[in-house]
């Protein structure tokens, strides 16, 4: 595995956790996100690996934004734009990646932090993470999807008064308006992730990534073409191992070993 400044990979039972850390804050300056984009690349790449956790390092934060330091140090419009379309890339292709991706989120989510959460496929929560796209408070507005993807997740009206405001909100709260898919106990979050994950790589990696690709791209389609492209996925489906052994496996009353072909 990889060596990177402010990201640490690890890999066990098919996992792969990638832990942003950055002290004191977590904070998504340059390097911390050319670290992400290398060790997501290595743990896509590799055949062992069936989904992935992202998670940050110590008690403060998952990730608290991005650097406000390199924010203050943009020459001009093209610079600008550079940084935010290298962090647009990192965040779809985490929204894209055929192994489903956990967010692990262990206390403040903020700005970038909650941008990288919203990329990911599922999201656990701390119950003292706290969330919030404080851009606003800057003069700016995010620049990572979150005007785009937290309308996607919480409505157009909570969005904009989340946009508008710059406020934090509790895990629970996020969890209530959709932002979030659990909360559990501080300390907890990592154990979660695993137990959810877990779950997930006993089943096959086939429509593990159909599921993804056919839920991302559908969003995007009318509802007819979406219905026919999620018919192209399940008739590819039935053409596969896997699919044969799931309904073998049904029929003889047994667990499906699935071989991810």
């Amino acid at each position: 595995m990889g060596e990177y400044q402010y990201v640490k990979v690890s890999v066990e039972e098919r996992i792969a956790i990638l832990t942003i850390d950055h002290p004191p804050a977590n904070a998504f300056d340059t390097r911390t996100v050319m670290d992400l984009n290398a060790a997501f690349d290595e743990v896509l790449a590799n055949p062992e690996v069936k989904a992935i956790i992202i998670t940050g390092a110590g008690q403060f934060a998952f990730v608290a934004g991005a650097d406000i330091n390199e924010i203050n140090a943009l020459k001009g419009h093209d610079d600008a734009k550079e940084v935010v379309v290298k962090g647009q890339q990192l965040f779809s292709k985490i929204e894209a990646s055929p192994k489903p991706v956990i967010a692990a989120i262990n206390a403040v989510c903020l700005g970038g932090g909650n941008e990288l959460a919203m990329a990911c496929h599922i999201r656990i929560a701390s119950d003292r993470a706290r969330f919030g796209q404080p851009e606003i408070n800057l003069g700016i507005i995010p620049g990572w999807g979150g005007t785009q993807r937290l309308p996607r997740y919480v409505g157009k009206g909570k969005a904009f008064e989340l946009l508008f405001t710059g406020d934090m909100i509790t895990a629970q709260e996020a969890a209530r308006i959709g932002l979030v898919n659990k909360v559990v106990p501080a300390g907890d979050v990592i154990k979660e992730a695993k137990g959810l994950a877990k779950k997930i790589v006993s089943k096959s990696a086939l429509p593990l990534a159909a599921i993804i690709d056919a839920v991302n791209k559908g969003l995007e389609m009318d509802l007819q073409d979406a219905l026919l492209y999620e018919a192209e996925h399940f008739a590819k489906l039935c053409e596969t191992h896997d699919m044969r052994e799931g309904v073998a496996a049904f029929l003889q009353k047994r667990q499906a070993k699935f071989e991810d072909r």
